[in-house]
């Protein structure tokens, strides 16, 4: 956060030619119109940015996200399953009690 705050009091107004910049180390194609485009609406994001930097936040604990998330967590058990028939059925080719692979590693 505090690079970004950096980088916004440094920028005044974005132009077209630090669009074209970033659009060229991205590898994006843009043309006249989207060039533009970009640069309105980056200029508006930052404006935002800086609205929200006038926020005083002293004293606020920081936080993951809005609503606190409690794990709900079960027990762990041992059960028996005997469904080894019905999963090697599923595969595309089996030996035995096991899938049936082709080989990858050369002798």
């Amino acid at each position: 956060m505090i690079c970004l705050k950096k980088i916004i009091k440094v920028m005044t107004k974005v132009n077209k030619d630090e669009i074209k910049k970033v659009a060229h180390l991205a590898r994006l194609e843009l043309k006249e119109h989207e060039i533009n485009n970009h640069a309105e609406q980056l200029e508006k994001i930052l404006d935002y940015i800086r609205q929200l930097e006038k926020i005083d936040t002293d004293g606020v604990p920081s936080t993951t996200r809005a609503i606190e998330v409690i794990n709900v967590f079960r027990k762990d058990g041992k059960s028996v399953s005997d469904c080894t028939e019905e999963l090697l059925e599923l595969g595309p080719s089996r030996e035995d009690n096991y899938f049936k692979v082709p080989k990858i590693i050369s002798e």
